[in-house]
This record gives C-alpha cells, sequence and structure tokens, in this order.
C-alpha cells in the first residue's frame, strides 16, 4: 500500500471556501464578477456556488448587488474561538480529575447566565447526572453558588427572580434568606450535598478577575462519602481555578 498517496479532495468545498476567502477580503461586499475573476472560477460556477452558500447562511447579496459573508460564518466564529478556549480549559481540569479522582467541571456567568462550560469525566469519574439544566439550579448546585456568591444583592435578586428555588430533593435550599446566608463569603468553596442530586456531593471553588469581568467556578462532583476528603483538597481546588484563571486572561 502506497502510504505517501494523496488524500481524496472534493474540488467543489475547494472552489466554495476559496470564494468565501474572496469575499471576506472585501468588507464592503464585492459583485459575483468581480468574484469570480478574483477567484478565479467561472462565472456561471460562482452563481451557482453564491446561491448555495447564501442559502445555507454563510453569505448574503445586498440590495446594490454585492455580496458579503453571511450571519452563520459570523456563528462559526464563535464557536470556533469557545472550543479553542476548551481546549486550553480541558487539560486543567482533566489533571484535577485524575489527581483527585472525581469528574471536575467548569462554569462560567455568560449571558446573563450560569452556564456549564465543560466536564472533565471518565469510567471511574461520572459525571452528575444532569436531569435539570444547571441554569435552573444555580440554588442547588455548587458550582451555581460559587458563581452567585460573587454577586452583589441586587444582582443574586435579580437572577432568581428568573430562576426560582425549586425544590429538587429533599436537602435542597429553598428559602432566599438561608441561601443568602451561604453566599456570604464570595472566596469561599461551596459544597452540595445532594441539594441537586441524591447519591451526590459537590464542591466549588471561584474563578474570578479584580475587575468582575470574569466570574465562574471550578467544581467537582463525588459520592456524598467522599466530600470531607475533598473539601481537605480545597488548595489543589483551587490552584486548579487559578491556572484557569490565567488561560483566561492570556486566551485572545
Amino acid at each position: 500500500m502506497d502510504e505517501t498517496r494523496k488524500p481524496t479532495l472534493i474540488a467543489s468545498v475547494q472552489r466554495a471556501l476559496r470564494l468565501m476567502e474572496v469575499v471576506a477580503a472585501h468588507p464592503n461586499g464585492a459583485p459575483a464578477k468581480q468574484l469570480a475573476r478574483e477567484a478565479r472560477l467561472p462565472l456561471a460556477t460562482t452563481y451557482h456556488l453564491l446561491r448555495t452558500l447564501a442559502h445555507e447562511g454563510y453569505a448574503t447579496r445586498l440590495s446594490d448587488g454585492v455580496w458579503v459573508l453571511g450571519e452563520r460564518v459570523e456563528s462559526l466564529h464563535g464557536q470556533s474561538r469557545t472550543q479553542q478556549l476548551l481546549a486550553r480549559i480541558r487539560p486543567t481540569l482533566i489533571d484535577l480529575r485524575d489527581e483527585l479522582g472525581v469528574a471536575a467541571y467548569f462554569s462560567m456567568h455568560m449571558d446573563d447566565e450560569i452556564r456549564l462550560i465543560d466536564i472533565a469525566d471518565g469510567p471511574r469519574t461520572p459525571r452528575v447526572d444532569v436531569w435539570v439544566g444547571f441554569e435552573d439550579a444555580a440554588h442547588a448546585t455548587a458550582i451555581g453558588k460559587c458563581v452567585l456568591s460573587q454577586f452583589d444583592d441586587d444582582a443574586r435578586r435579580d437572577y432568581l427572580s428568573r430562576h426560582p428555588l425549586v425544590d429538587l430533593t429533599p436537602h435542597t435550599i429553598t428559602d432566599p434568606g438561608r441561601l443568602f446566608r451561604s453566599l456570604e463569603a464570595p472566596d469561599a468553596m461551596q459544597v452540595d450535598r445532594e441539594e441537586y442530586s441524591l447519591g451526590t456531593a459537590c464542591a466549588a471553588v471561584p474563578v474570578a478577575d479584580a475587575t468582575g469581568s470574569v466570574r465562574g467556578a471550578v467544581a467537582i462532583s463525588c459520592r456524598p462519602a467522599k466530600l470531607a476528603r475533598i473539601e481537605r483538597s480545597a488548595d489543589r481546588i483551587r490552584a486548579t481555578a487559578a491556572e484557569i484563571q490565567r488561560t483566561l486572561t492570556l486566551t485572545p
């Protein structure tokens, strides 16, 4: 078998990508004839490709006849940046998972919601069964409470006005006063003792910067009997949080 043979390439895909590059080179748009010339494509082929790209949302024809990139391109760009961030964060979470023998999580406050960004788990370190979305259960999870602890009272009230304190287990905190008291130390480790899911405990520490532009948390989940040992490993979890904070600061 010839190991050096060239891979099979799809010429139509190559032409479409080359055309998109040419479109991107004109911030104010360009007509199809100019795009065809610069991409070195037949005009008929260019029209076919542009219509296909427009149908899929990757190109748009403006009222004056020029072509620009479509909204789907910006969506891809945003997803690409998220993937690049995950590629930098995940090794740190995996190290924490392997060292403590637990599933590790990272969340951030984004677009007025507390979102679960990444999880490092495995066959021996299974993740929590997310039967209720983390966005709707911040009051019942260590990771959610950890982010809420970084809010001021007004921000917490605003968040909870949009996310009722739903009773998920017999251990869930549903009294606002009690919840607020548990959030008074923004730098403290937050814990969830079967508040989100019976048979599972969690612990979380904040990921934050001095400007308040980053508000997130690193968390682990484990069996309730293991939580006391995990709490004694708070410094190790904090070291992971600090490393992720540096990653967020240095990522463009």
